[in-house]
């Protein structure tokens, strides 16, 4: 198969590819997302076949706005309203109960709920808009391997295997979208994000704790991100907690380092083995996908130890991503 890749005037054929029950990548403020018309069960299943993804892991329904969404939730409640009205367009998924048969098991791995995102994203928006249907939108990648946050990280992973990527340059936030479950009597954060549960508490005017249980390997998970290996390169990931650390590591050419600039100057390696995360947080948020596909295009890359941070609520979805592509490992000094 021969994968299209689509400019912003190009709109239309990649909504003559998704309507013929095609595989269109598109673009986010997130990561780009793989599309599918959401209501078709063939197509739908074609996504898990693409990306390599366990069938019994849910994907998010990608709409264009409330007016959607509700074509398919049994209600809209009032707490995803003021969320709604907060945050939308924009890097904020909602859970909700479905009606009954209005997604295929394929998308809710036949829970009774779904996962909703409107994208703040105009190419999106326009491209959902055309369509007339929402499209799932799952990240575009290889599954375990790290999402993408260019439309090359794209067609490095799924060339050949996909109908089409609409490219609209470097995704803004670079790490996935929060994840609300509303379907239950406290609202809980099944997946950090750039959106806090702090801010999200604020809006609701209650409480929103965090997830922290695990899923058994029989159960479905209720959303992405919370039962399967994630965002994982090739060589193996080491997270290190406090950047004096790094001094104490035995470096070499088989190493890669990706930390904020200000430590970089000081970590005694040849360039090509180092990858500058920025000047803070906020750039290591945008950045940390892109380190981790660099150093997995390195066949010399043996071990990559990255920066982690402790900056309370506002690095709870960096270190979430970077744990699991370490899966867990610390440096121990």
């Amino acid at each position: 198969m021969e994968t299209k890749i689509f400019s912003k005037d190009q709109l239309d054929d990649a909504v003559k590819l998704l309507a013929k029950g095609e595989l269109v990548a598109f673009p986010t403020e997130t990561v780009y997302g793989l599309g599918a018309i959401a209501t078709n069960e063939k197509a739908v299943k074609s996504v898990y076949a693409a990306k390599g993804r366990p069938s019994d892991n849910p994907l998010i329904v990608t709409v264009s706005g409330e007016e959607m969404m509700s074509r398919y939730v049994e209600k809209v409640p009032e707490r995803a309203k003021k969320l709604i009205n907060q945050f939308w367009p924009g890097p904020l998924t909602l859970l909700l109960f479905v009606k009954k048969g209005a997604l295929p098991k394929a998308v809710t791995g036949g829970l009774p709920t779904a996962a909703f995102r409107c994208p703040d994203d105009k190419l999106t928006h326009d491209l959902i808009a055309k369509l007339g249907y929402p499209i799932v939108g799952p990240s575009a990648n290889t599954s375990t391997k790290p999402s993408p946050t260019t439309a090359q990280h794209v067609y490095h992973d799924l060339k050949g295997k996909i109908a089409g990527i609409i490219d609209d340059g470097p995704t803004k936030v670079g790490l996935e979208s929060t994840i609300i479950d509303l379907s239950v009597k406290n609202p809980v954060v099944l997946r950090p994000g750039k959106i806090t549960p702090d801010e999200l508490s604020k809006v609701l005017g209650e409480k929103v704790r965090i997830n922290s249980g695990k899923v058994s390997d029989k159960e479905v998970p209720k959303a992405p991100g919370m039962k399967y290996r994630h965002y994982a390169p090739s060589a193996p990931v080491t997270v290190v907690d406090h950047a004096d650390d790094f001094a104490k590591i035995d470096l070499n050419n088989e190493t890669g380092v990706a930390a904020l600039k200000g430590e970089l100057g000081k970590i005694d390696l040849p360039d090509e083995n180092k990858f500058n995360l920025g000047n803070n947080l906020t750039d290591a948020d945008h950045n940390l996908f892109s380190s981790l596909r660099y150093f997995d295009d390195k066949a010399n890359i043996k071990h990559i130890y990255v920066q982690g941070f402790s900056d309370g609520e506002s690095s709870l979805a960096y270190m979430n991503r970077l744990n699991k592509a370490a899966a867990g490992h610390h440096l121990n000094v």
